[in-house]
């Protein structure tokens, strides 16, 4: 068949699918990893995913007349950690594209005492007017996106002039720390998952996720192709993770 005829295909992980099944197939890793998903963080990055997203809500300057966006904000860790910041002028919405992932999030803020504004829907199409936030967040959920450039355009598009982006996510660790991570990651993780959850093949995807996310230069590249000015980064754990931050001028 010629290529012109072939759907185009995406990254799942190391294998490739077709764009037009990516979607279901992480809608159905993480329906089926909600129950465990905020334990398995703790056990698997050793509680370490916590102080990066309380240095990243830090970064982000939350002021009480706010109006934030949690994209991919799942279980709510993030939407957990701004929502005290946010005064009675301020609104918090928390979105997921996982319907297991978002009852969670929803749950635990109102168990809290917080009543977030919840919507489900897709990070590449945002139901939401131009110019509507004054910072959108995004934690652990843009590498899981098929066309990142295009939810980070539909970021662009909701802040509001001289809003902020912070995109917290797994990036390239340091050299002298690869070999290490590798073994951790492909050896040790889905073992645990295997004993903690019963399902190693999502974790797996996850790891296999990380490796295939672009690395802290080509990101920060990737924001200002949008349209995101004054872009930087900082890396947290050697550059396990990273943070980037862009503004809409």
């Amino acid at each position: 068949m010629k290529e012109n005829n072939q759907e185009k295909l995406t990254d799942f992980g190391f294998e490739k699918i077709a764009e037009s099944e990516k979607e279901a197939h992480v809608k159905e890793v993480f329906d089926e990893v909600a129950p465990k998903y905020d334990l398995m963080n703790d056990v698997l990055s050793f509680g370490l995913h916590r102080q990066w997203k309380r240095d990243a809500v830090n970064t982000a300057k939350v002021r009480p007349d706010m109006k934030v966006l949690d994209i991919a904000g799942g279980t709510g860790d993030m939407s957990l950690l701004i929502a005290p910041r946010l005064g009675k002028n301020g609104q918090l919405w928390l979105t997921d594209i996982n319907h297991e992932m978002l009852k969670i999030g929803k749950q635990r803020l109102q168990k809290k005492g917080f009543q977030p504004e919840v919507c489900y829907c897709d990070a590449e199409r945002l139901p939401f007017k131009e110019e509507s936030f004054d910072l959108v967040i995004v934690a652990f959920g843009l590498r899981n996106m098929t066309h990142k450039d295009t939810a980070l355009s539909e970021m662009y598009r909701v802040l509001k002039k001289g809003g902020r982006v912070l995109v917290l996510e797994f990036s390239k660790a340091s050299r002298f720390l690869s070999p290490f991570y590798d073994f951790y990651s492909f050896k040790v993780m889905p073992f645990l998952a295997s004993r903690i959850t019963g399902r190693p093949e999502n974790y797996r995807y996850l790891v296999e996720s990380i490796r295939m996310h672009p690395n802290q230069q080509t990101l920060a590249k990737i924001m200002r192709s949008v349209g995101f000015e004054d872009v930087s980064w900082k890396n947290y754990s050697f550059g396990i993770t990273a943070l980037h931050s862009g503004y809409k001028n």
